[in-house]
């Protein structure tokens, strides 16, 4: 299990699609640096999603750039078979789900059968418990 890719968007970012980035670095009771979301409710600040979330809007001929569906990280296996307390270990990082991501209304932009396509597959919130840095390709341990 390892991480595809990742995102953050701060408060200068006017982008539909959350910018790619180098690297996150996730800071504890605090949320992930220079993002805008931080915190705003630190039992979210970690949105992780599924790389099948993807691959379902795509089997309907919706393509969606990486980063569209609002995600900080992409990962390569479905987290939306763990439980709610699971904590993950990136690096040094580590994460604890605190709940499934809800269906979002505003995915409607990039298509209005988005939402309800992606509404159970879309990923987990999570709130951050070790700080550590995060980048591409880098393995999670559950």
């Amino acid at each position: 299990m390892k991480v595809i890719d990742i995102f953050s968007a701060t408060k200068d970012d006017k982008t539909k699609v959350r910018p790619k980035r180098e690297k996150l670095e996730l800071i504890k009771d605090y949320g992930i640096k220079n993002d805008k979301f931080a915190l705003k409710n630190l039992e979210q600040s970690v949105l992780i999603v599924p790389i099948d979330a993807y691959d379902i809007t795509q089997k309907e001929g919706i393509e969606l750039e990486f980063g569209s569906l609002g995600e900080n990280i992409l990962v390569n296996f479905n987290i939306m078979d763990l439980d709610i307390g699971t904590k993950l270990k990136i690096g040094k990082a580590t994460v604890q789900i605190t709940q499934k991501c809800t269906m979002c209304n505003h995915l409607a932009i990039f298509d209005k059968k988005v939402p309800k396509l992606v509404r159970n597959h879309r990923g987990v919130y999570c709130k951050i418990l070790e700080s550590g840095e995060i980048v591409k390709d880098m393995e999670i341990e559950i």
